[in-house]
């Protein structure tokens, strides 16, 4: 059993490493309006050569490159590996959490959808309503396994979620986007209203540490926008390592599939 369990995690860091520098393309392309389906080739962006098939290995080419094209030398930008070291973190940290269960797949495909929707905001400081609709959608496919209780759950969770966001939205009168709303719709749609809530609670509070060091340091100024998805995404992530176990806490069990 152990032995089955180590495979799986280990599986699932090479899936996410793979979905990492996947989404990761399709997240730039999508903000540069280039097409990332079809017969589109990956390039390096300074001299325009094809990549081969050895220099697109998540994690490996990069490292043994050193982060560089091979025929030009110029600087692969350090985003493509850290997309991928996100994309393996989230197939292995939830797939040890959640181990092989439909939970756990569950899981998978939603932290995978987070990852991309925060990459978008993070490159461009928007959140496309394509791809937060796309993680609302996915959510509520993978409800139906749990029949009506769990639909009404995940249609709970997307109230909470962007409900939250339109009360902060309306009452700072614009100071934050409405694609934050539609990002945490989808996500509660996912995540079901209990671990909707904890994702909100730690999203905001890992954000306002980062933006607080940040401001400290000198990196923004007090002014400065600072994409508040990857936050939000990643307080979704936590949430579902960690939202069952909080909420038992407080001895209340948590709805399908997060039982």
């Amino acid at each position: 059993m152990i032995l089955r369990e180590i495979v799986a995690v280990i599986f699932s860091v090479v899936l996410g490493a793979c979905m990492g520098s996947f989404l990761n393309v399709v997240a730039l392309r999508t903000v540069e309006e280039k097409p990332w389906w079809g017969k589109e080739r990956s390039r390096c962006f300074s001299c325009g050569r094809e990549l081969e098939p050895v220099e697109l290995v998540p994690l490996v080419s990069w490292i043994l490159l050193r982060g560089r094209c091979r025929t030009c030398g110029e600087k692969i930008p350090i985003r493509y590996f850290l997309a991928e070291c996100a994309g393996a973190a989230i197939g292995g940290f939830l797939s040890w959490r959640w181990g092989l269960s439909f939970a756990g797949l569950f899981a998978v495909i939603t932290g995978f959808l987070l990852l991309l929707n925060a990459m978008t905001d993070l490159y461009s400081g928007y959140i496309y309503d394509a791809f937060a609709l796309v993680l609302g959608g996915a959510g509520m496919l993978l409800r139906l396994g749990g029949g009506l209780s769990a639909l009404f759950d995940g249609f709970l969770g997307a109230l909470a979620g962007a409900g939250v966001i339109i009360v902060i939205i309306l009452v700072s009168r614009g100071g934050m986007g409405w694609g934050d709303a539609w990002l945490m719709a989808g996500t509660g749609a996912a995540l079901g209203w209990q671990l909707t809530l904890v994702a909100l609670y730690l999203g905001f509070i890992v954000g306002g540490i980062v933006a607080l060091g940040l401001l400290v340091l000198g990196f923004v100024k007090r002014k400065d926008p600072i994409p508040l998805g990857p936050f939000l995404a990643f307080g979704a992530f936590l949430s579902l390592l960690y939202g069952p176990s909080l909420w038992g806490w407080f001895g209340v069990a948590v709805k399908w599939p997060w039982l």
